[in-house]
């Protein structure tokens, strides 16, 4: 199955923007220049993501819900319904990680979700943060246990700061998961967990081109937890350098 390809940006770096005027902050999104976007926790905004998607040109081949603990035939529904191929996890309890034994019931889980989304004709993903990276067991990443025991068809989205914060080499790590990375969280910041401390791509210290050179083919999703600056000016000025250094 292809995976979405190109630039995105993950909504909930603009969530509180979104709160206030969620048409508007689509128009702005569109404005500078996205043509994708990656909701957040979709099924709470499903009315304003069909009203919002198609007025302003805007596709969301992914999106992040929590598939493990939600009702996914509800979720496989919505997605299909906004043409969302791409469902992703973006998050698990840190204590799960632990030991190999609670990774692979994690990939079980995912694996037992994809079998459904396939029914669908989508396609099921995890997102980590930084704890999936500090636990290292045997010498290996946690998320690359996981990745040893996820079905083919389940794929990775690699938020490459939280990688990078979690310990690993980030070059290394996709180099090592190879195809299974459809999905890149793009951002940039001082490397460190201090989300205030996150800016707009390019504006950091984060060798991005690097990362994404790696995983070329990936879908590229500019994302900021929080930053000292403004959320949406990062997410134009995000747009702005890496649409000026693609290939």
């Amino acid at each position: 199955m292809s995976h979405p390809t190109g630039l995105s940006v993950q909504l909930y770096t603009v969530r509180n923007a979104l709160a206030e005027d969620f048409d508007g902050t689509l128009a702005k999104v569109a404005g500078f220049g996205y043509t994708q976007v990656e909701p957040f926790s979709f099924t709470n905004f499903a009315d304003e993501l069909r009203a919002g998607l198609s007025k302003h040109n805007l596709a969301a081949p992914s999106t992040h819900v929590g598939l493990l603990s939600g009702d996914q035939e509800e979720i496989f529904a919505l997605a299909k319904e906004l043409g969302t191929t791409l469902v992703i996890d973006p998050h698990t309890d840190r204590a799960r990680w632990q030991s190999a034994d609670d990774i692979k019931q994690i990939a079980a889980e995912l694996n037992a979700a994809a079998e459904k989304a396939a029914a669908h004709g989508l396609t099921v993903g995890y997102h980590n943060h930084a704890f999936e990276l500090e636990s290292v067991i045997d010498g290996r990443h946690g998320l690359e246990i996981l990745a040893d025991n996820l079905a083919p068809e389940v794929v990775l989205e690699v938020d490459t700061y939280w990688a990078l914060v979690g310990g690993a080499d980030v070059i290394a790590l996709l180099g090592r998961l190879g195809s299974r990375v459809a999905a890149l969280h793009v951002k940039d910041g001082d490397g460190t967990s201090d989300n205030k401390k996150q800016t707009a791509v390019g504006a950091g210290v984060v060798p991005v081109w690097d990362y994404i050179g790696v995983a070329p083919e990936a879908l590229r999703v500019v994302e900021l937890d929080d930053s000292e600056g403004d959320l949406v000016q990062a997410v134009g000025d995000s747009y702005s350098y890496l649409n000026a250094g693609k290939a």
